[in-house]
């Protein structure tokens, strides 16, 4: 079903109850005139029946508050909100954790060595051998998402020694090596970006959660803020009928005084005064509480001096109320929490995934390829104090030499292998990877469970739309019903034919009636916010007050 609702502003029925006022304050007091002539001034006639309900509303004291003020102070304080920031940040660095397992990195080390050997003095010369060692290593490494290791690396050493046997002092060896370790079952593929996969798609989660508390505080504000504007007609309702309940007190004196009635029906008339201004302090009440818990979604409380906040905003006067199986499709699209709830599902699938690939036996294939090179200063080495003669002389040479040869492969090696763990039972694997499904099942049932709700609250709001024409129409007729009612009531009363209990009665009516017309005003502004929270921010169309975007 298409179409709009244009329900009649507020003001609308302000006429209608300050004309009832008017004459109920008239008719009420024109007998007393006649009979009383000395006593005119007892009854007060409002000059100006239109604005009896404006005036009402005009006397409560506050601090005129704007929706669009209230909703950004909110959002500035709300800790719901400041919560859920909180867990995005978590979530996004939780995410940039996960990504960095798969960066390079580089590494290096040094060591350095010196050691008194002792040694037969036969071949080396001296009983105490002095050796020096210094081993620099270095290179860089990565994993792959596969689980693939990749790591290169140079290994340099510098010796010194003064034994007999060093045709080179000092002596430089480089080793050069590209190693490889894939993974074939444990640890592939999924078994490592597994954890990955699922932080982001909790970051997604947090942030669908992010928004959907911002739009919930928008929502929530809103909905307050349009019951404090019902709790202040209410209030402004109270104080005419408990005025009206003292004039009808004073005039029941005034015709007791006259013999036209007898004391029960004063008695009557100040029962009826007194529950008035009993009701008067429960609108009251009623209208801080809603005021205190406006003030603290705002984190601030009203200007010293000041003892409520007021509205100055009128409720939604306009706005389409589209097919209820088409804004149901587009709730479920576009609702942020029902977003959030499936990427909790991805991230727990992932994560079960991982768990399934890592409940495997371990398989690696591990493979190196390299090669070594080897420089340094030739030294006498001849033996037996050169009675055989030196050696053949080396050529001098340094580190770059050495880095030389391995670089270019002249002493090649490789290596190529597999490496199996079989663990007993496989018990520790196997139990992570149910826990980790029956966790997924777990998520995802409470994701339909979050479906089904928000379509619930979808039809629910839509109904509220749907019949906002008629409730308020019958809310009308219900006011207007209750002022013919107390007209009625009030010539009986003067003719003798009825009695000040049932002026009571007609008048706790009539504040019942108006009530039921607030609530049925600002009961459609409410369902409005809420469809506006459902289809997180895409219901459209809608047109509020001044303050209400």
């Amino acid at each position: 079903m298409g179409g709009s609702v244009t329900p009649d502003a507020s003001s609308m029925l302000a006429p209608r109850y300050a004309a009832f006022v008017a004459a109920f304050l008239l008719l009420a007091a024109a007998p007393a005139r006649a009979q009383e002539p000395t006593t005119p001034n007892i009854i007060t006639v409002i000059a100006n029946p239109d604005s009896a309900l404006k005036l009402s509303l005009a006397s409560i004291e506050g601090t005129p508050l704007s929706l669009g003020q209230a909703v950004q102070a909110a959002l500035e304080k709300a800790t719901s909100v400041r919560d859920a920031e909180a867990a995005f940040r978590a979530a996004r660095g939780a995410a940039r954790r996960e990504r960095g397992v798969f960066d390079p990195e580089l590494f290096a080390s040094t060591n350095r060595r010196e050691e008194d050997q002792p040694a037969a003095p036969l071949f080396s010369r001296a009983t105490v051998l002095h050796n020096k060692e210094t081993t620099t290593s270095g290179g860089a490494r990565v994993t792959l998402p596969f689980g693939t290791q990749l790591s290169l690396s140079l290994d340099a050493v510098r010796f010194e020694s003064d034994s007999a046997f060093s045709a080179l002092s000092p002596q430089y060896d480089a080793t050069g090596t590209l190693s490889v370790r894939q993974p074939l079952l444990k640890g592939f593929g999924p078994g490592a970006w597994g954890e990955r996969s699922a932080v982001n798609r909790e970051l997604e989660a947090a942030r669908a959660r992010f928004e959907d508390a911002v739009l919930a505080v928008r929502s929530g504000t809103e909905r307050s803020y349009w019951d404090l504007y019902a709790a202040e007609r209410d209030l402004a309702v109270a104080r005419l009928i408990r005025d009206q309940a003292a004039a009808l007190v004073s005039q029941a004196e005034l015709r007791n005084r006259a013999g036209l009635v007898g004391p029960n029906q004063v008695a009557n008339a100040r029962v009826f005064s007194a529950e008035q201004e009993q009701t008067v302090m429960d609108r009251e009440e009623s209208l801080d509480r809603i005021s205190d818990q406006i003030a603290s979604l705002m984190g601030a409380r009203p200007p010293a001096g000041s003892m409520r906040y007021r509205p100055t905003d009128e409720p939604p006067s306009d706005f389409p109320v589209p097919d209820q199986e088409s804004l149901v499709t587009q709730a479920v699209a576009k609702n942020h929490g029902l977003r959030a709830a499936e990427r909790d599902v991805a991230a727990a699938r992932a994560r079960h995934v991982k768990a399934r690939w890592n409940a495997y036996p371990q398989l690696d294939f591990i493979g190196t390829l390299g090669g070594k090179g080897l420089a340094g200063t030739p030294r006498d080495s001849s033996f037996f104090g050169g009675g055989f003669g030196p050696i053949t002389p080396l050529p001098t040479t340094d580190f770059g030499d050495a880095w030389a040869q391995t670089r270019d492969r002249k002493y090649p090696t490789w290596s190529a292998g597999l490496q199996v763990t079989i663990p007993i039972g496989f018990r520790q694997g196997a139990g992570e990877r149910d826990r980790l499904r029956a966790e997924a099942d777990r998520a995802e049932q409470q994701m339909i469970a979050a479906r089904h709700s928000l379509e619930e609250r979808v039809r629910s709001g839509h109904r509220e739309l749907t019949h906002a024409t008629k409730r308020l129409g019958a809310a009308r007729l219900g006011v207007d019903a209750s002022i013919e009612q107390v007209r009625i009531g009030v010539i009986e009363y003067q003719n003798g034919r009825t009695t000040a209990f049932e002026l009571v009665r007609l008048g706790a009516d009539l504040a019942a009636a108006q009530q039921r017309y607030s609530q049925a005003l600002v009961r459609t502004a409410k369902a409005v916010a809420e469809l506006r929270l459902l289809t997180s921010g895409d219901y459209p169309g809608t047109n509020g007050g001044s303050g209400n975007q």
